[in-house]
């Protein structure tokens, strides 16, 4: 850049742009027949040495650019010694070597040493012309020390934190995980009381949630597993114990084989034959065993069936069953499935009934669906036991007693039959009022055949 702008008046600003960009000291000379002008000179570094040269020195350092085809490159200390590069001694290359006028070697310091550079140049013109550039040698042993050093502190800090982050993180997820896996060994020896604590990450915190509610729900399972046994076991021995007692009454009494005490033996044996019959439709609906076969069918005329059943009940015991249909409603269903949801939620309402002895049947067509609600006057239920009424063998009252009709798993049954139909089912109850038992269906069509100031009473 300097060589292009040497015969024009760009040149001193060239000079001085460059000096203060690359930190050098610049001088330049052209070169005439008997001597050497001086253009230009600029230092930038503070500390030159090619300055203090003189005459003699640059005109040694000129030949010897001449000598080396237009340019030179040598090493100078202060004084116009010029060190060679075969004097670097040192692992650090900080110092370097010279010999004194007697042979004894001289130490220089790096930063006593300075990089000379010479190009000569020719213009279009003719003119020769010396360009001297004059740059400070850094020391470079010293820096890749300081650097080597700093590298094996910062690496060695960084291993340390990176250790003490690490064993942090590592206790930090794994000690929740550990307290965890001893909760889950206590779970599975049947401690179901156990809790799960998962402190530190949000992964953690939710996997621990999800085991404290698979602990409630196992709790919960073998619960109601319990009641189960408890509760089968209670229904199965009454009807065995009278069936027993009475055989062994008309065996040994002379005169007690009589139609009533055969109509109790034939009784409980029915008792016992639906309680087995209740057992196994709900394992097959659990088991996806039974699926429903669908038809076009009069739910009205069904319920209507439905309760002629209970002539006998009405008649002797004082109960009262009525059902309130202001048309006939026609929906798609398994009419065998449905009959036991009707039935069971009738029996339901008349084994917990109040001392009315009432229970109210009643059917109301809203759009496209049909709903069928069956309500009793008893106790009610509280509002925490009502999410459960539907699980197996659930008793609210938790202490078992014998249905007047039916096995007692009818809503264990209704709910796997209604959920197979996809039908929407629920309970609204008010304690000390009764309860209302509903289901709804899809409509297929609808008959004006009962009229709406007159609805049916069975």
């Amino acid at each position: 850049s300097l060589i292009e702008v040497l015969e024009t008046d760009q040149l001193k600003n060239q000079t001085f742009s460059e000096a203060v960009d690359h930190s050098l000291c610049v001088m330049i000379y052209r070169i005439g027949q008997e001597d050497a002008e001086q253009i230009a000179n600029v230092d930038a570094t503070g500390s030159n040495v090619i300055m203090t040269l003189s005459n003699e020195q640059i005109g040694g350092l000129y030949e010897k650019a001449r000598e080396n085809g237009g340019s030179y490159f040598s090493r100078i200390a202060f004084g116009g010694q010029e060190v060679n590069e075969d004097g670097d001694v040192g692992a650090l290359f900080d110092r370097y070597e010279i010999k004194d006028p007697s042979g004894r070697p001289v130490r220089i310091p790096s930063k006593n040493v300075r990089m000379v550079y010479l190009e000569l140049a020719t213009t279009a013109s003719g003119s020769e012309y010396l360009i001297l550039l004059d740059a400070s040698m850094h020391p470079l042993g010293s820096t890749v020390d300081t650097l080597s050093t700093q590298f094996f502190w910062i690496c060695s800090i960084l291993v340390i934190m990176a250790g003490i982050t690490v064993f942090v993180l590592y206790r930090r997820i794994t000690d929740p995980l550990i307290r965890m896996n001893e909760s889950a060994k206590m779970l599975a020896q049947g401690r179901y009381d156990v809790d799960f604590v998962g402190d530190g990450y949000l992964e953690t915190y939710e996997l621990a949630q999800t085991l404290n509610y698979a602990s409630h729900e196992l709790s919960r399972v073998d619960t109601l597993q319990k009641e189960l046994i408890a509760n089968i076991s209670h229904d199965l021995r009454t009807p065995l114990t009278m069936i027993k007692g009475y055989s062994e009454i008309m065996r040994d009494l002379p005169g007690e084989n009589t139609p009533e005490n055969m109509q109790v033996v034939i009784d409980e044996t029915t008792r016992l034959s639906e309680l087995v019959n209740d057992l196994l439709d709900l394992s097959k609906l659990r088991s996806g065993g039974t699926t429903p076969t669908l038809e076009t069918l009069d739910l009205t005329a069904l319920i209507r069936e439905v309760m002629q059943r209970y002539d006998t009940l009405t008649k002797h015991r004082g109960y009262r069953v009525t059902f309130d249909a202001s048309c006939s409603a026609w929906v798609s269903a398994d009419r065998s499935m449905l009959l036991q949801v009707v039935y069971n939620l009738i029996n339901n309402a008349i084994n917990y009934t109040g001392e009315d002895k009432t229970v109210s049947v009643k059917q109301t067509v809203d759009g496209q669906t049909v709903r069928i609600s069956v309500t009793d006057t008893g106790e009610g239920i509280a509002p925490e036991e009502i999410p459960h009424i539907w699980d197996r063998y659930y008793k609210v009252d938790k202490v078992h007693r014998r249905a007047m009709i039916g096995t007692g798993l009818g809503l264990s049954i209704v709910k796997e039959i209604l959920e197979q139909h996809g039908a929407a089912y629920g309970v609204e109850s008010v304690v000390g009022q009764g309860s209302t038992f509903w289901f709804t269906l899809l409509l297929t069509e609808t008959d004006d055949k009962i009229p709406q100031e007159n609805p049916q009473k069975l």
